[in-house]
């Protein structure tokens, strides 16, 4: 049975600063990932800052831990060994990976899920430290994670960065639209059409037009509410279906 003195070793001053040097890092691979991501978003790409910062900073976590494997449980190896402990890191990582693969979802052009899935990795990153008695490194890759969710996305909403909508078109059959026409549409609602997201079906002689949209500017886009009242009046749609691309 855990005495007091084998708790108390959880929260010794040099445990106290093992876990503060772990924080740095936690921080710095955030700030650092967040720089990386707010690239991806402003380019209207799916994985934003919030995947990106949260994923640095959870690989950052099981890194900075391993050099550290000597703090583990407190100092005391008689609940456990490192060797042991390492080997049932990577069978949660792997385990983890499927889970998240799981949440992660594509309709056409648009994939959800990615932020969750991310958040989930980091949660399995948060169990680890609990599990090895990083308590304070813990609570704050926890305290981190929440505020990239529920913060990041304000900062991305802030910054200059381009919006992309997924836009998928059906003409009437026999109706033949025009890649040039379709491109100076986009470009007079503010839009570019991202090159290589073109695809074309055609059933029963009907074509449908699928592409990704990505804004110049956020500030001055056509919102999609009005977009869409605008495609309905181009020449030869018969429907049409238009969303943000979500992470």
């Amino acid at each position: 049975m855990p005495t007091y003195d084998t708790l108390a070793a959880f929260w010794t001053a040099p445990m106290l600063k093992t876990n503060i040097l772990v924080f740095f890092n936690l921080l710095g691979a955030l700030l650092l990932g967040l720089l990386v991501g707010y690239e991806r978003a402003y380019h209207g790409r799916a994985a934003g800052m919030r995947t990106y910062g949260l994923v640095c900073m959870a690989s950052a976590a099981l890194t900075v831990i391993g050099g550290f494997s000597s703090a583990w449980f407190g100092g005391n190896f008689l609940l456990g060994t490192a060797t042991d402990t390492s080997r049932v890191i990577q069978g949660i990582v792997t385990g983890i990976g499927f889970l998240c693969a799981g949440v992660i979802m594509r309709e056409g052009f648009n994939i959800s899920g990615l932020t969750t899935a991310a958040s989930l990795w980091s949660a399995s990153v948060i169990g680890i430290l609990v599990g090895v008695g990083f308590y304070a490194a813990a609570i704050a890759l926890a305290g981190l994670s929440a505020l990239s969710m529920m913060w990041i996305s304000r900062l991305e909403a802030w910054l200059p960065s381009r919006q992309a909508v997924a836009v998928r078109l059906c003409f009437k059959p026999g109706f033949v639209p025009s890649e040039q026409a379709m491109r100076q549409m986009a470009a007079n609602r503010g839009y570019d059409i991202a090159s290589g997201t073109i695809a074309i079906d055609c059933k029963e002689g009907a074509e449908q037009w699928s592409f990704v949209a990505v804004a110049r500017n956020r500030q001055k886009m056509v919102p999609i509410s009005e977009l869409s009242q605008q495609i309905g009046r181009f020449e030869g749609v018969t429907s049409y279906q238009l969303n943000y691309a979500r992470n």
